[in-house]
Order: structure tokens, then C-alpha cells, then sequence
């Protein structure tokens, strides 16, 4: 750039910064740095957990007690332990039998496939926010390929679970599948027989229904689960969808 051309830029400058001046304008603001965007990153609570920072006291100190929990061969083979999320006081708890591949590697309850369709289910289905409920499972360790849990598995995990629910008091357990029934029920009366109706669980109410995952392999069981759910919205008096 010539000489020439520099000085008719800058006095050109000069005279437009004058003519601001005139009009009331004593400064120029400087643009703003574009930000990029976040990139979504594992929720990491204070304690090094992965999943969501535990709000309550008790049921934090009952994380604690988990710690890095070697109390079953599930510890070698799972990348996150998966405590539970939601509201620490609520009336509906909803209980799964244990952690898939997505919720090991996020160490927060039902985000997969089956969780996607457990949340539609309580938000679009019962008119309530998932943050409103609490969500846990009977092991909170990802058995190997998604297989069942064993019986030592559940034996050593399930003590927690059950102090949740006292820390908790829902007024209604949701158990979802086979295993979170009967195990929370103690007995081997089939998923198919149990749901439906209430049963007790030490004082407080317990709908066994469907777990989601079986509900995506066999989707006309859909129905079965939103009856059951309508008991429980019935019972609590939360408002059933107009048809």
C-alpha cells in the first residue's frame, strides 16, 4: 500500500471519528470474541463421581459408603458406578434392575434407548418432569454384555438400593422388570403375575410393571405399562391426560 493511499485512510478515519464525536459518541466498543460452542462433558461431582453431584446429605453420605465399591466381581469389568438421580424427596421412585452400556459409560441412570423411551414415559405418559421422580437400579454396576444379574451380584448391591428408598420414603416404587420386582418383593412369582396391582414393600406401595428395554423388544405390551402407570396416577391424584 502506497504512502499516499495510507494518509487518505487515516485522515478518512480522523473526520469519521470527528463526526461521532459531534453526534454524542466518545468511544467505539470492541466487538466480542466469537465463543465456541461447549462440547457436552461427563457431570463430575466434587468427590470425583461420575453422574450428577448428589445434592442431599444423606444420600450422599451413602455414596460414600459405596465408595469404589469391590463388594462383587461387577467392579473389574464396569467403567462407572451408576448410584441413581431425581428428586431426593418425591412420591414415585422408579427402580431398574441395573445399568446398561450408555448408562455405564455416563454413570447416570436409563440414557440409553430404553431410558429415552422411561422418559417419555413419565413425562408424556404421567405429566410429570423427570427431575421431579428419583430413578435407581438393584445393581448399580453393568453386568457384561448386558447379561442378568447374578444372585451374589444382587445380594451385595441391593442393601444400598434399599437404603435409598428409606432415605427417599416415595410413597410409590415403580419396579421396572422381573428382577427389581422379585427382588424388592423377595419371591419368584413372574413379572406377568405381579404387575397390575399394588403390592407392599415394607409399608410403602410397589407396581410392578414392564421394564422399558422389554417394552422396545415387544412394543404392544406398551399398553400393559400405561395401565399400570394410571394406577399409580390415580392413586396420587395426578391428572390422567384427556383422551
Amino acid at each position: 500500500m502506497s504512502q499516499v493511499n495510507k494518509t487518505q485512510i487515516t485522515e478518512s478515519l480522523k473526520a469519521h471519528l470527528a463526526l461521532l464525536q459531534e453526534s454524542g459518541i466518545d468511544f467505539m466498543p470492541k466487538p466480542k470474541k466469537p465463543t465456541a460452542a461447549k462440547k457436552p462433558e461427563l457431570i463430575v461431582s466434587e468427590e470425583g463421581w461420575a453422574g450428577l453431584t448428589i445434592d442431599n446429605a444423606s444420600l450422599r453420605e451413602l455414596r460414600q459408603e459405596i465408595g469404589d465399591c469391590k463388594r462383587c466381581p461387577l467392579n473389574t469389568t464396569r467403567n462407572h458406578i451408576v448410584f441413581g438421580e431425581g428428586a431426593p424427596q418425591t412420591d414415585i421412585m422408579f427402580v431398574g434392575e441395573a445399568p446398561g452400556a450408555d448408562e455405564d459409560m455416563s454413570g447416570r441412570p436409563f440414557v440409553g434407548r430404553a431410558g429415552k423411551l422411561l422418559t417419555d414415559m413419565i413425562e408424556k405418559g404421567m405429566g410429570l418432569p423427570r427431575s421431579s421422580i428419583y430413578i435407581a437400579n438393584i445393581c448399580k454396576c453393568r453386568p457384561p454384555e448386558n447379561r442378568n444379574p447374578a444372585p451374589e451380584e444382587i445380594a451385595a448391591c441391593s442393601p444400598f438400593l434399599k437404603k435409598q428408598i428409606a432415605l427417599i420414603k416415595p410413597k410409590v416404587i415403580i419396579a421396572l422388570g422381573k428382577f427389581a420386582a422379585q427382588t424388592l418383593l423377595q419371591t419368584e412369582t413372574p413379572i406377568t403375575k405381579l404387575r397390575g396391582t399394588f403390592h407392599d414393600y415394607e409399608g410403602t406401595k410397589l407396581m410392578p410393571t414392564y421394564h422399558p428395554a422389554y417394552l422396545l423388544r415387544n412394543p404392544p405390551m406398551k399398553k400393559a405399562v400405561w395401565e399400570d402407570l394410571q394406577i399409580v396416577m390415580r392413586y396420587l391424584g395426578i391428572p390422567l391426560p384427556k383422551k
